[in-house]
């Protein structure tokens, strides 16, 4: 079995809504927890700069892109990002789906690692 490869990226919270959005943390829906493990989202964590709404997103998966497609393709993904945009900035220039966080995070490269 080969190494996962870690994938790490960021999103940015409105700073009025990162208590909300905490706040819909607590309880994440038990079949949003299954269709993460079930497409491969393993060892995934969230983590919170509040001061200015930065987060930042870790997870181990064999294949990141083909992770993210097969999540992005479920029903209760879609749902929960639904839900979830009203917490986050849209990049510049906006969209349609502009705050949808499957399509603003920006992944970010791994340039150092130690066992």
């Amino acid at each position: 079995m080969s190494d996962p490869q870690r994938a790490c990226f960021v999103l940015h919270l409105r700073p009025e809504r990162v208590e909300d959005y905490l706040e819909a943390h607590t309880e994440v829906w038990p079949e949003m927890l299954d269709a993460l493990r079930e497409t491969g989202w393993r060892n995934y964590s969230l983590f919170l700069r509040k001061d200015d709404g930065m987060v930042v997103g870790y997870l181990e998966t064999d294949d990141f892109p083909a992770t993210s497609t097969a999540m992005e393709a479920t029903d209760v993904n879609t749902r929960w990002q639904a839900h979830m945009s009203e917490y986050f900035l849209p990049p510049t220039g906006g969209g349609a789906n502009a705050a949808n966080p499957d399509t603003i995070r920006t992944e970010l490269t791994e340039y150092f690692h130690l066992d």
